[in-house]
């Protein structure tokens, strides 16, 4: 079963960054589009970012717009997920995946995605 691996996560103050990776071995060969998802206490998942593998394109969800980018790194397989100007409300526990589409990622409310969750990784943003 495909499961991707995050890393990266952590403690930062607002204003600070962070830099997420996502271990994807099918990436880019084998993945249309790897995606990161977020989910904090109490609310759903949200699709934050996608990446397509064809074309290096990106797309993100307005509330990260400008601040978050996502690139990958075809040779080691790892797509990263750089998140700059944090806000307390970006405190979530984050969550790659390989999908189909970048439709899947920030448009559906249960993306079908390639294998299974991974265990995530925390990001906590506070003073």
């Amino acid at each position: 079963q495909v499961q991707l691996v995050e890393s990266g996560g952590g403690l930062v103050q607002p204003g600070g960054s962070l830099r997420l990776s996502c271990a994807a071995p099918g990436f880019p060969r084998d993945f249309e589009v790897v995606g990161w998802f977020r989910q904090a206490p109490g609310k759903e998942r949200e699709g934050v970012s996608c990446l397509s593998s064809s074309d290096a394109s990106s797309s993100y969800a307005d509330s990260v717009k400008g601040r978050f980018s996502t690139s990958g790194d075809k040779a080691k397989h790892i797509v990263y997920l750089q998140m700059n100007s944090l806000k307390a409300e970006d405190t979530a526990r984050y969550y790659c995946a390989a999908t189909r589409t970048c439709y899947e990622v920030l448009r559906t409310a249960h993306p079908q995605i390639y294998g299974l969750w991974g265990q995530g990784t925390q990001v906590t943003v506070s003073s």
